[in-house]
């Protein structure tokens, strides 16, 4: 029997097929049987059309046998079959597709869309196989061949005796070597991870015996093995499902049985699209933080299938990275993919899909802030700061979308509050949103710069996370509301009588303020009479765009750039310490300059920030007990 040459370049074409295309060998297996059930698509479009031929379901099924001995894998179905010339056509024609001329010719685009469509997935068994052999019978045939490759030059074809109409395919799985193991593709329990990660939703029965064990006898303790056919895939994926007859426990088992995580999730939406791209989705936000959700290793993305084939597990495309907590999966039968079925042709789709799925996580989040509070909190203790990182990243470009889920603690409430209702309780006179920031809710509670405005009776946002105030600087206002820090030089409140007061004790004594900003030098840009202290001595306000806790913040990251904010040392002329501070200032000079290091380092300490010399620091404390 002659050999009969590949067309179309073959062998150079092959090998970047085999070497090239594919990422990982065990994609052989889901086109293989991708192919078979094509094959099963095919018959049953025929029974549309042909009244002699019926389909019955139960007749139609994909099987799976490996023999470890012989080192042989086969892959059987029951489909429509080939002619010779068919095998000749589809098999020894690289890149021919006889499902997608199957599809041209019947003019498909329902439902039952035939996955195969460039004609290569059928060559990936020669990633793990030496000799490929398929034997089929056409429906239309009462003969059966045989077509044999060992994927080099070409192949043969010749008679056989099978007598069912069908196809199988029969892989001489490679030996083992240092570097590649191919007797997993022999081994049991991973044909069966491998079917159930890319073929689970395939909507035909696959098949294997599987390995089960049982007591020897009733009275025994021992057990024997004995071996079982099991069908190894799910068939109906759960988004194909009418919603109606689906209960929350089915789609938490699916999030589990997904291994999406290892909580609990708190919501899930199931999304049915029929418009310009049809495609069926599940999205699930978690109720834990993944334990690498903040590192290099995290990969964000939902898995992606095409006509219930998995083609991606993780589709960053999918999600926006703001929401790239949420879990789940896509389906698309309008999906454009390149020859291996593992990236799309174009990302046009996908954009899409992101937005509108973009959209049905922003109203599930607002429903559950809403509706849902207790939940949405756990939620937003998990995430929260995911979504102010995506308020301040891309140069809040996301502020629109984001900013009515954040939440911030508030001094009134004592509790979180969003921004919204914040700004519906606002009295008539305040102009601006405050907010204060510290390490903790405590810390803040204790602040100095807080007085003037807790004193007015404005409510105050805690800003705890170091993220904070640079999403407030991006979003700069909400519903027209200015934020504002309380350490802000100004506060935007009416304080006649304190300016009055102020503007006095600074005329009088300018050159007490004078003295202090020369002993200070360029550590602050100025010493002023404070406005907004009402018990405290002394505090720290900002002038200009970087505030205290951001110049923390930033001195913080691994590139220092030694950042820091114009700081202005407020002084609380009501206050005892100041007449110490005047008597100093007329009488001893040496005092004065201690008592001024002192509240500026007292300052610093109040806003957690370093004291740059702690051992003078001591020193000077010291000299006042002495």
């Amino acid at each position: 029997m002659s050999k009969i040459a590949f067309k179309a370049e073959s062998k150079r074409l092959l090998e970047m097929m085999i070497n090239s295309i594919y990422t990982h060998r065990e994609v052989f297996l889901r086109e293989l049987i991708s192919n078979a059930s094509d094959a099963i698509d095919k018959m049953y479009y025929r029974t549309l059309t042909d009244d002699a031929l019926t389909f019955d379901k139960d007749d139609y099924f994909i099987q799976i046998e490996a023999d470890k001995d012989t080192r042989v894998l086969k892959i059987t179905d029951t489909g429509i079959g080939m002619t010779k010339e068919e095998l000749e056509t589809n098999l020894g024609t690289i890149a021919k597709s006889g499902s997608l001329a199957f599809k041209k010719e019947n003019e498909i685009t329902d439902g039952h869309d035939i996955i195969g469509q460039f004609g290569v997935g059928f060559y990936a068994a020669f990633m793990v196989a030496d000799t490929v052999k398929v034997i089929s019978r056409s429906v239309d045939s009462d003969e059966a061949y045989v077509w044999e490759s060992d994927g080099a030059e070409g192949y043969t074809i010749d008679s056989h005796d099978k007598q069912s109409v069908g196809t199988e395919i029969i892989l001489s799985i490679k030996e083992s070597t240092e570097d590649e193991d191919y007797d997993q593709f022999l081994e049991e329990y991973r044909l069966k991870e491998i079917i159930k990660k890319y073929s689970d939703f395939i909507r035909y029965p696959i098949k294997m015996e599987v390995t089960k064990s049982k007591p020897k006898d009733d009275e025994s303790d021992e057990y024997v093995d004995y071996k079982e056919e099991e069908t190894i895939n799910s068939m109906v994926p759960i988004w194909r499902k009418n919603q109606s007859e689906l209960t929350d426990e089915d789609y938490v088992n699916f999030y589990q049985e997904k291994h999406y995580g290892f909580d609990k999730p708190l919501k899930h939406a199931h999304i049915k699209a029929d418009g310009s791209i049809r495609y069926d989705a599940i999205l699930y936000i978690p109720e834990t933080m993944p334990y690498d959700y903040y590192t290099a290793e995290y990969e964000k993305g939902l898995e992606l299938y095409a006509n219930s084939v998995l083609i991606m597990d993780k589709c960053a495309d999918l999600l926006p990275d703001y929401f790239s907590f949420v879990k789940g999966m896509v389906d698309s039968e309008d999906l454009s993919l390149n020859i291996s079925r593992e990236m799309l042709q174009h990302d046009r789709q996908l954009k899409l899909i992101e937005k509108n799925i973009t959209r049905r996580i922003k109203r599930e989040l607002t429903q559950m802030l809403r509706n849902e509070r207790e939940k949405y909190e756990k939620f937003y203790d998990a995430f929260g700061r995911q979504l102010k990182y995506g308020v301040y990243s891309d140069f809040g470009a996301n502020k629109e979308t984001l900013q009515d889920l954040l939440l911030f603690y508030s001094s009134k409430e004592k509790k979180l509050v969003s921004l919204e209702e914040y700004v519906e309780r606002m009295p008539e006179d305040q102009k601006y949103i405050y907010y204060a920031t510290g390490e903790s809710n405590e810390r803040i509670e204790k602040l100095p710069q807080t007085e003037l405005v807790a004193d007015k009776g404005y409510e105050i946002l805690y800003f705890t996370d170091e993220i904070d105030e640079f999403a407030i600087k991006m979003l700069m206002q909400y519903k027209e509301k200015e934020f504002r820090s309380v350490s802000s030089g100004d506060l935007g409140i009416d304080t006649t009588e304190e300016d009055k007061k102020a503007e006095k004790e600074a005329t009088e004594h300018k050159d007490l303020f004078a003295e202090m900003k020369t002993i200070l030098g360029d550590k602050v840009k100025e010493v002023r009479v404070s406005k907004r202290l009402r018990t405290h001595p002394v505090c720290l306000a900002t002038d200009g765009d970087i505030s205290l806790e951001m110049e923390k913040v930033l001195n913080q990251m691994p590139n220092n750039q030694h950042v820091e904010a114009e700081k202005v040392l407020e002084i609380n002329t009501e206050h005892d310490v100041y007449e110490s501070l005047k008597a100093a200032f007329d009488a001893d000079k040496e005092k004065f300059t201690l008592y001024t290091n002192l509240l500026y380092n007292q300052a610093l300490l109040i806003e957690g920030l370093p004291v740059k010399d702690p051992v003078e620091f001591t020193n000077d404390i010291c000299k006042v007990m002495v």
